[in-house]
């Protein structure tokens, strides 16, 4: 945020007229491996020591502490009771998740969680459970299930009421089949055999990623046609928006359609990019967007955060908009040692809801 943003938003917070909670801050943030020492995550020898555990738990609070989100979305979590403790020592009442860590060999831990906390009621909690009518319809397994559990954390927010948060961390890119090499084949048949495995692999990997985002958007449509509440999805995509392997998350047009019932009854459906949002607010102009993850050199937006029309100014009817969108990325593009040694590998995003007048 600029000084000069700041600025506005003090004058209008300390004005006769401020109206109070008329600011809300959504967060979605990758915690990179948050696991409690002695456990180790993945293998024996990833186990932070205490002093780097220390330090871990230090940024996480640096940031809270400056940036003061109202709701928070969690990505890679697998000390779920130390993390509820850390928040709820930093204002955060509310604070849950749908699932636990997988432990194996007695202190080696997989599957990492998503989790939510919120300074706001959080009154109902519930995974996400995809239909498996519809998933073998697609042409997938019968039992097709999420390659991590998804959140929905129905929140109290303040005017607006209860909203549906989801908190997501979408299938990553690695690949689904691995080739370790054999002695007993050749150099270049050893290459052939991982090339096939990443060629196929990594589609796999597109499918379920794919799948996983259509299944959710299907599950709240759903809940959007019986409950009428606005909704947020926030998380890491692990893709971007743009390639078509999620796009179908903000589709907002419907073929064979007539434009009257388009914007009649879709727009109630559709989500939109908070990025999107504030750039159509935003009087500067257009900004370039920075990447929120880094891959030797290159980089990409993973993470989002995507709101319903009840946060789009372009909606009459709409109670927020989006003010300010930031990315807190300088642990990634300029670390410093001592500040950021244990941090994430992810920019946190971070939006700014302001109630319209």
């Amino acid at each position: 945020m600029s000084s000069k943003q700041a600025s506005e938003i003090k004058l209008l917070t300390t004005s006769p007229e401020f109206v109070p909670d008329s600011f809300i801050k959504i967060a979605t943030f990758n915690l990179f491996n948050y696991l409690q020492p002695p456990l180790a995550f993945y293998d024996f020898e990833r186990i932070y020591s205490a002093e780097q555990w220390t330090k871990k738990q230090q940024w996480i609070t640096d940031y809270i502490n400056e940036f003061k989100p109202d709701v928070i979305g969690f990505q890679e979590v697998f000390s779920s009771d130390s993390l509820s403790e850390l928040v709820t020592g930093l204002g955060y009442e509310f604070f849950q998740v749908v699932d636990q860590m997988e432990v194996i060999d007695d202190f080696i831990c997989r599957s990492p969680v998503v989790a939510i906390a919120s300074k706001y009621p959080i009154v109902d909690i519930q995974a996400v459970c995809p239909d498996q009518r519809l998933a073998m319809a697609m042409g997938l397994k019968e039992d097709f299930s999420f390659s991590r559990q998804i959140l929905r954390a129905t929140i109290k927010l303040p005017h607006i009421g209860d909203t549906d948060c989801y908190v997501v961390h979408f299938k990553s890119k690695r690949s689904l089949l691995e080739h370790e090499n054999s002695s007993e084949l050749s150099s270049e048949k050893n290459i052939i055999e991982k090339l096939k495995a990443q060629v196929a692999g990594g589609w796999g990997s597109t499918i379920q990623r794919g799948s996983e985002a259509a299944l959710l958007m299907v599950n709240m449509i759903v809940r959007r046609e019986e409950t009428g509440q606005p909704m947020i999805l926030m998380g890491d995509f692990n893709n971007t928006l743009a390639d078509g392997v999620l796009s179908h998350l903000v589709t907002d047009t419907l073929r064979f359609t007539s434009k009257y019932d388009s914007d009649s009854y879709l727009d109630k459906y559709c989500l939109k990019d908070a990025w999107d949002l504030f750039q159509s607010t935003d009087n500067s102009g257009p900004a370039p967007r920075k990447p929120t993850h880094y891959f030797g050199e290159s980089s990409s937006v993973l993470d989002y955060i995507l709101l319903s029309r009840e946060f789009d100014a372009n909606y009459h009817l709409s109670l927020f908009e989006v003010c300010e969108h930031q990315t807190c990325d300088r642990h990634l593009i300029n670390p410093v040692f001592e500040r950021d040694g244990e941090s994430t590998d992810h920019a946190v995003v971070l939006i700014t809801l302001q109630l319209r007048s």
